[in-house]
């Protein structure tokens, strides 16, 4: 190990220490990770949190809310001071103006700080009044799902990781395309600038392909946001099959490989070590109806994906010495699968029981290093109202909302899902190409106009209940 390595180690332990002795005689704070893949709402699910916690009108299954333990909740700015701080007042602007549309999604790490006076014990509670309000921080940290599921390549090298991806994308959009460009490339070659500049184009053409079509395991991240990071050479590398023979130094291989390993060191790593490594409540934010609508190889892919990205916690209880002693980790994961003013209400338990066999694999592994995790149903923005429609002497279930292409109002029966979620997993586990009795509709809605009155924050499904399960015993 060099000494650099132990310098830096030794910095981060004392910085930790000095952390948790704070949080622990002074005012406590949670470090709440909010990520998500493509599409999962993670701009919305923040910016309806704090608007909710500030007015609390609409939050009965906290408990906190309810009993009237929060006081008073408020802005303040993030402790991080390089970090960008997530523009909250824009995005509900956003959600709540005139003329409502939906936000810009985040496209790098974020953060925000809710600071929450609390009363122990509520509006007349005895230790409330003996001890006196106390103030929580609540520090947000939006990064995206793309960037999680890195993590998994730093025990990969890139032998099997080109294996791996190269596997995968022969049953993808895109993959077509990426292995016409890669025929004409011979891995043991001399190593050309332009010849590695059409792979890396023609590999990130190809990720993107499979986002659009509903895949969630698009890695690398970065290549999808890259952000300042756009045409360096840590960005321009793609997958190769494995020559047969040795291949020489200056050849296409070994330059993809150093590119490959530079990219898990000098972007992956720091980003594990300067923000994920201090979490210590997530929420992973799921598109599983969008899903469930690309086919049976999308859903097998997200659920492939939200395995991975477990994996990529440190989950287990969060007690002061165990702080000090082996860094902070992980208490409460949330998998929530959003969208869920997209079906009617009679639909809920069936889409909470598909994510809870989604994740079936993932939550036993953070079960059994004692984080506790659950699987819920939501909508941080309520975007339609519910309504019954009688055809051909049949009642459907609808929701009815302003389609966001047209501007017209639509009601959608989006078709029944399953009282078994094993019928959908079973045939995306087979790679089946298409469901056999039921086609799943999705349609994308702009957020309605709101009126809200004093006390109230934007309506939402089960939001209470996440934020009671995220943090609710930090805020008694």
């Amino acid at each position: 190990m060099r000494i650099g390595d132990i310098a830096d180690g030794v910095t981060r332990g004392v910085e930790g220490i000095a952390a948790a002795v704070s949080e622990t005689f002074m005012e406590p704070v949670i470090r709440l990770g909010v990520t998500g893949l493509s599409r999962a709402g993670k701009t919305v699910f923040i910016t309806s949190l704090v608007a909710n916690l500030m007015e609390r009108g609409r939050m009965p299954q906290l408990r906190a809310a309810a009993s009237g333990a929060i006081s008073a909740a408020y802005l303040q700015p993030q402790p991080d001071n390089t970090v960008p701080r997530f523009d909250y007042e824009t995005h509900l602007a956003a959600l709540t103006g005139s003329e409502p549309h939906w936000p810009e999604s985040t496209r790098a790490v974020s953060e925000l700080r809710l600071s929450m006076k609390v009363r122990p014990g509520g509006i007349g509670g005895l230790l409330g009044a003996v001890t006196g309000p106390r103030t929580v921080h609540l520090d947000i940290v939006d990064y995206p799902g793309e960037w999680l599921l890195d993590l998994a390549l730093m025990e990969r090298g890139y032998a099997e990781w080109s294996g791996d991806t190269l596997a995968r994308m022969r049953e993808r959009p895109g993959g077509e395309a990426f292995a016409a460009v890669l025929a004409q490339a011979d891995p043991a070659a001399k190593f050309e600038e332009v010849r590695a500049q059409g792979l890396a184009a023609a590999f990130t053409d190809a990720l993107q392909a499979a986002r659009v079509a509903g895949f969630s395991d698009c890695t690398p991240g970065r290549f999808l946001l890259p952000g300042e990071l756009a045409g360096s050479p840590v960005l321009t590398f793609a997958p190769l099959p494995e020559p047969g023979a040795a291949t020489p130094r200056g050849s296409l291989w070994r330059e993809m490989e150093r590119r490959y390993d530079a990219y898990k060191a000098e972007v992956v790593k720091p980003f594990f070590r300067e923000h994920f490594s201090r979490i210590d409540r997530q929420v992973v934010l799921v598109d599983a109806l969008g899903a469930i609508h690309a086919g049976p190889r999308a859903v097998e892919d997200l659920r492939r994906a939200m395995t991975e990205i477990l994996g990529a916690f440190r989950p287990g209880r969060n007690a002061w010495l165990s702080q000090l002693l082996l860094g902070r980790r992980v208490e409460r994961i949330l998998f929530a699968a959003t969208k869920a003013d997209h079906l009617h209400h009679t639909q809920h338990p069936r889409l909470t029981a598909i994510m809870q066999a989604l994740m079936r694999d993932a939550r036993r592994r953070a079960d059994f290093a004692g984080a506790e995790t659950a699987a819920m149903a939501i909508a941080a923005l309520r975007a339609t109202v519910e309504e019954t429609r009688t055809r051909g002497g049949e009642s459907y279930d609808c929701v009815r909302g302003t389609l966001l292409d047209t501007g017209r109002e639509a009601a959608l029966y989006p078709g029944e899902l399953p009282e078994d979620p094993g019928i959908l997993l079973e045939a995306a586990r087979d790679g089946a190409e298409a469901w056999l009795d039921a086609e799943y509709e999705v349609m994308r809605f702009a957020p309605a106009r709101l009126t809200l009155r004093p006390g109230e924050g934007p309506p939402h499904i089960r939001l209470d209940k996440a934020a009671e399960f995220l943090l609710g015993d930090r805020l008694r």
